[in-house]
């Protein structure tokens, strides 16, 4: 039977090595395209946009990044069409990030997928036989946010949560466990205040 990668580990759930070459490389390229991002001005459009494309490439027509912005890989995260992100959008799409379309992210939204263990034995980092910090174990679990949800700012998405189409995140508020469909969620950890109804809408001019 041949032995998996460490990549390949990180994506099922299993636990891995974050330390691994591989991954160590793949998140390089992704941190250098967002820091070469975030030195962009807004009106460098084409520029923000070859980028995106590189570090996005499961994304649909109409993502808007604000920046600056922070992904551990990017190419595991897939957004649908019309998607924004506001100031500091940090991803750490260690699993597979799905996110619909006409999804907005206010300020400092964060979306973690990785998990360390609990008991620090096997969460502290170690070192080969050399002395070297080679070996960091965790694990990480996928994130789901259906179409047409709001994440206010401050909203931390944890790994293994699925909110589903038409949620409105409140501000500050922390996800552990999955939201249902068209709810107005707040709190940490959130919770589901109640559902979004017709009755919620707003006289336009």
């Amino acid at each position: 039977m041949v032995e998996r990668t460490e990549k390949q580990r990180m994506l099922t759930g299993d636990m891995y090595n974050s330390m691994d070459p591989e991954l160590i490389k793949l998140r390089g390229v992704a941190h250098k395209l967002c820091a070469e991002y975030n030195q962009l001005l807004e009106t460098e459009e084409e520029q923000r946009q070859a980028i995106t494309e590189q570090l996005l490439p499961n994304h649909g027509e109409g993502t808007y990044l604000q920046g600056p912005i922070q992904f551990d890989y990017g190419q595991f995260t897939s957004v649908g069409v019309n998607f924004y992100a506001n100031f500091n959008f940090t991803v750490l799409d260690e699993a597979p990030i799905t996110i619909g379309d006409n999804v907005m992210c206010g300020p400092n939204v964060s979306l973690m997928t990785a998990l360390h263990p609990l008991r620090y034995q096997q969460r502290n980092m170690r070192a080969d036989e050399h002395g070297h910090l080679n070996y960091s174990y965790e694990h990480a679990e996928p994130i789901t946010i259906g179409n047409n949800c709001w994440l206010a700012s401050n909203v931390t998405v944890i790994g293994g949560v699925t909110i589903g189409d038409g949620c409105v995140i409140g501000a500050g508020s922390v996800v552990t466990k999955d939201i249902p469909v068209n709810s107005l969620a707040v709190g940490n950890p959130c919770r589901v205040i109640r559902p979004i109804t017709e009755a919620d809408t707003l006289a336009e001019r």
